[in-house]
């Protein structure tokens, strides 16, 4: 608590659960872990917590990873996020860790679906992808999944590889991190968003059943659809008009 590098907001919660021995062994009887799924738990400070550490964490080991796997001189990954908090943040934090690599990440501007960062990977020809999300779990919760460059999960030997990675990784607060615009500046860091979005409706839509029903009932058909605050909501609202549906 008394490092003055340490992220100032975690510093506050530090403070604000000084004297409750409870609350700090919980964040810090032992370290989140990593697996096949990757990671996930409560936002907050300490090991046991979802945080900028434990993202670096994370990241630094996909960055061995992706050099264990890669040896040419062009290596990238592609990296979303949901609508929790701290998701774009922590988006950042990975782009930032990896880049002293020499990884270059294709970040989303916004907030974009699972899915799509599948296909973005494949599209990009990317190494790996990085979700930031903790699907269906609590709102105080966020978590870190790894795609495979095929946009899918990882295989079992591939996933325990990476996780022997992000494991020898011993002490997360001293991981070193470049700045955003020193990034940009050497092209380790580009925004995506919009170019993608048009080319993955475009093989969504190419992949439609019974295209011929739906131009027959496309006037009188009706939908009402709710993201539930996902990452959905764009995206599918689009995909409905291009295909002329009311929603």
């Amino acid at each position: 608590m008394h490092d003055e590098m340490l992220d100032p907001q975690l510093k506050e919660q530090l403070h604000n659960i000084k004297g409750d021995e409870k609350a700090l062994e919980e964040c810090f009887y032992k370290n989140l872990e990593f697996g096949t799924d990757g990671m996930r738990g409560e936002i907050g400070p300490g090991t046991n917590r979802m945080n900028v550490y434990m993202v670096r964490k994370a990241s630094e080991g996909l960055a061995r990873y992706v050099l264990s796997t890669n040896e040419t001189d062009k290596k990238s990954i592609v990296i979303s996020y949901d609508s929790r908090h701290m998701s774009p943040e922590f988006a950042l934090e990975v782009a930032k860790t990896v880049g002293k690599y020499g990884i270059k990440s294709y970040l989303f501007s916004e907030l974009r679906p699972t899915p799509e960062l599948s296909f973005a990977v494949r599209y990009l020809s990317a190494d790996a992808g990085v979700m930031i999300t903790a699907s269906h779990n609590p709102p105080e919760y966020n978590g870190y999944k790894v795609y495979g460059n095929d946009g899918g999960q990882l295989p079992p030997k591939q996933a325990d590889a990476l996780t022997n990675f992000v494991n020898s990784v011993e002490d997360e607060l001293s991981i070193p991190v470049v700045d955003k615009e020193d990034l940009l500046s050497q092209d380790l860091l580009q925004y995506i968003g919009e170019e993608i979005d048009q080319v993955y409706l475009e093989n969504v839509l190419n992949i439609r059943l019974n295209k011929e029903i739906i131009e027959k009932v496309k006037s009188d058909l009706k939908i009402v659809f709710t993201p539930l605050h996902g990452t959905s909501n764009k995206l599918v609202q689009e995909g409905l008009r291009l295909c002329f549906l009311a929603i």
